[in-house]
């Protein structure tokens, strides 16, 4: 369902920057560090909205592969504690009768 109101809201906000690009046509003047030239705004436009959608993209999925090493790590750090529990859960079940029996003798 979230992916769905995600892929809904995407559907929505491209079709409100391709309204407001089609309507916006007049030529404007860019600059750049070395010089100008003149460009269609809505290719400017759609032009900055594909940036900001790759940059915002790139940063979201390196979010997810770091967010992928931390699991794997926590998994291994988990795989190597897991027999020193269950060794210690063990020990601790077979003292546990010999407790309650000394126990019951010293009343």
């Amino acid at each position: 369902m979230k992916n769905q109101w995600a892929l809904l809201l995407g559907i929505v906000f491209a079709l409100i920057v391709a309204i407001f690009a089609v309507i916006n046509v007049d030529p404007v003047t860019v600059n750049y560090l070395f010089g100008e030239s003149e460009w269609p705004l809505i290719l400017v436009i759609l032009g900055s909205v594909l940036m900001g959608g790759i940059i915002i993209g790139s940063v979201g999925i390196v979010r997810i592969y770091s967010l992928q090493r931390e699991i794997k790590h926590l998994k291994k750090e988990k795989a190597a504690e897991q027999p020193k529990v269950t060794k210690s859960d063990s020990l601790l079940t077979e003292k546990k009768p010999k407790e309650s029996t000394q126990k019951s003798t010293q009343s």
